[in-house]
C-alpha cells in the first residue's frame, strides 16, 4: 500500500490492522558522471515499493527525496538541507504521522552523510516525547539499504574491485534496473577513482573532480540492479513484518 495513492479513510483502516510505516529517504546528489542526481533517493523508493508490492501488509510513504548533502554542492544539481533544517522537517513528518496513531516509523535510508542528522532527529524527537509524557510507543527505526540482510556481501560478490564508497555500482545498478531509458555512458578517468576525507564541498571537488569514491561505476548492469533490488525487498518485507508481530499490531 503505497500512502499518497491512497484515501484518507484508506489509511485510517490501515492503522487499524498495523501502525508500522515505512518512509523512504535519501539524497539529491551528484553521484559521478553516470549516476543519476536522484539514485541516493531512488534506491530505496525502488527497494520500499517493490517489498509493498510482495507483502500486503506494508505501508509506504511519500519519499523524503532531499538531504544532508553539502558537501556535494561544488556539482551542478546538488539540493541539500543543512543538519537543523533536516532535523526540523524530520521532527514534523513524524509529528504527522504519530497524531494519527503510527507508533512504529522506519526509515530506509540512501544516503550515509544523513546519518548523524537522522539519528540527531531521533535524539531530539524522543526527548521531547520524554519532557511532555507523550503517550508510550513510539519507535524510529533507521535503516541503510545496503545493510539489509546479506545486501552488501552480493554487491561485493558481484564487484570484488572498485565498488568504492561514492557513485558505486550498486547503487547505479539499482537505478539502471528500473530506469533503463534513463542509462548513462561516460567515460570515467581513472577507471577507479582515488577515496579521500569528506570536507566542505570545494575540497570534495578538489579531490574528487568527477564526482566518484574509489568506485567503477562502470560495471554496473541492470542484472546485477535487479537482483539486489529483489534480496533488499525480501530482507525489508521480513524486518517490517516481524515489528508488526512483536505488538501483534505493527
Amino acid at each position: 500500500m503505497i500512502l499518497h495513492l491512497s484515501t484518507w479513510p484508506e489509511i485510517e483502516a490501515q492503522l487499524r490492522r498495523s501502525r508500522t510505516i515505512v518512509i523512504p529517504i535519501g539524497s539529491t546528489e551528484q553521484h559521478g558522471p553516470t549516476g543519476l542526481l536522484g539514485t541516493d533517493w531512488l534506491c530505496p523508493e525502488i527497494i520500499a515499493h517493490r517489498a509493498q508490492a510482495s507483502c500486503a501488509g506494508i505501508l509506504v510513504g511519500p519519499t523524503f527525496n532531499i538531504g544532508m548533502a553539502q558537501h556535494h554542492l561544488g556539482f551542478p544539481g546538488t539540493i541539500s538541507l543543512r543538519p537543523s533544517t533536516m532535523i526540523l522537517a524530520l521532527r514534523d513528518w513524524v509529528a504527522s504521522l504519530s497524531l494519527h496513531g503510527f507508533e512504529k516509523i522506519y526509515f530506509l535510508n540512501g544516503h550515509g552523510g544523513n546519518i548523524p542528522t537522522i539519528e540527531a532527529a531521533f535524539s531530539e524527537i524522543y526527548a521531547e516525547a520524554s519532557y511532555v509524557r507523550h503517550r508510550a510507543g513510539l519507535a524510529l527505526i533507521l535503516r541503510n539499504w545496503w545493510q539489509l540482510p546479506g545486501v552488501e556481501a552480493l554487491a561485493r560478490r558481484q564487484f570484488p574491485r572498485g565498488h568504492g564508497s561514492h557513485a558505486e555500482p550498486s547503487e547505479i545498478a539499482v537505478t539502471q534496473a528500473v530506469y533503463p531509458d534513463s542509462i548513462k555512458i561516460a567515460e570515467c578517468k581513472p577507471r577507479i577513482a582515488p577515496t579521500g576525507p569528506i570536507r566542505d564541498a570545494v575540497d570534495f571537488r578538489a579531490r574528487h573532480p568527477d564526482g566518484r569514491m574509489g568506485s567503477n561505476p562502470l560495471q554496473a548492469t541492470a542484472g546485477h540492479g535487479e537482483e539486489l533490488i529483489a534480496l533488499a525487498a525480501e530482507g525489508l518485507a521480513a524486518e517490517v513484518e516481524r515489528l508488526a508481530a512483536a505488538t501483534g499490531r505493527g
